[in-house]
């Protein structure tokens, strides 16, 4: 409940500081006008997100959830017993429960394996075709309305949390030598991974508000920097797959850093976009594009296996 009124009052601060930049004539009605404008609210991308997350909220707990706890914790499990006996630690190298400072630096470690988990998986959605029309899915908003974070297919997100399993899961598995109980920082008694989603602000930076952190971007990925991500221009492809941290970006290259209060038009550049505002073009059209892909594949390397067949 409180990490939930975290969440909106931090959506509510940034649309206001966004609205005060923006707007030179302001009142309470242009303020709600400015959240959501009208043509945001009608538009058939932001009807097709409602659907969609109502919808998805159904699926989260019982498949979605719970596979990201399973994949991270057999993972964990395996490394705890393969680097245990590769090393002789039948006990954890810490007696007793674990202090503060190991258990802020258990959290610190897997959050950064959260985080690089993610960028690699992402680069990946977008390198490969078929985890694309998967996450083309994601893209395919063409206006972002805070929900649109949830504009995720479900198969997409179950290949993430199993993906998820094994660099946070090695961390885990790790760390379970060390300590025997290793538990995450709270910070107001919300678990510190929440907090994460707070301060990385996904609702906000999947709306139209230009936020930025100034001196801080150069740690953290501001909403600006990844609404340049869902941009159509082409010298936008391919940049700020960060979640949390900028700096994995920085490191790869792939980092873009927006104009000030630079605008993006939002979306694919495919001619079949609109056939992705609803809920069939959501859940059943990537997966009619992924067999087409498998099954293209298929006719190539059969068709090259009887040419070689063929006596010359």
């Amino acid at each position: 409940m409180i990490a939930a009124v975290l969440l909106l009052l931090t959506a509510f601060c940034c649309a206001l500081i966004a609205y005060w930049r923006t707007v030179e004539q302001k009142s309470v009605r242009e303020f709600f006008e400015f959240v959501l404008p009208h043509e945001v609210a009608t538009h058939p991308s932001a009807r097709a997100d409602l659907l969609f997350w109502i919808t998805r909220r159904a699926i989260m707990p019982f498949l979605l959830i719970p596979a990201g706890i399973t994949f991270v914790v057999a993972v964990g499990y395996a490394t705890h017993v393969v680097v245990g006996r590769a090393l002789g630690i039948h006990a954890p190298l810490l007696d007793g429960p674990p202090g503060p400072i190991t258990v802020c630096l258990f959290t610190l470690t897997m959050l950064l394996a959260y985080d690089i988990s993610y960028y690699v998986y992402h680069k990946a959605q977008h390198a490969f075709p078929l985890l694309w029309e998967l996450h083309k899915v994601h893209h395919s908003a063409e206006v972002m309305v805070g929900i649109t974070k949830d504009r995720v297919h479900p198969l997409d997100e179950l290949m993430n949390r199993i993906w998820d399993g094994v660099i946070p899961g090695l961390c885990f598995g790790l760390w379970t030598l060390v300590a025997l109980d290793p538990v995450e920082v709270t910070i107001f008694g919300i678990n510190v991974y929440i907090m994460r989603n707070i301060l990385m602000m996904d609702f906000v930076r999947h709306t139209h508000f230009k936020i930025s952190f100034g001196r801080l971007n150069t740690i953290i990925l501001c909403p600006h920097w990844h609404q340049l991500h869902h941009s159509t221009n082409p010298k936008h492809y391919d940049k700020n797959f960060g979640l949390m941290f900028s700096f994995w970006d920085r490191l790869f290259g792939t980092l873009c850093v927006p104009e000030p209060n630079e605008d993006f038009t939002f979306g694919l550049m495919d001619r079949n976009v609109r056939d992705y505002q609803s809920l069939f073009g959501l859940y059943v059209l990537p997966l009619k594009e992924m067999w087409r892909h498998i099954a293209g594949f298929a006719r190539a390397k059969a068709g090259l296996a009887a040419k070689k067949g063929t006596p010359s």
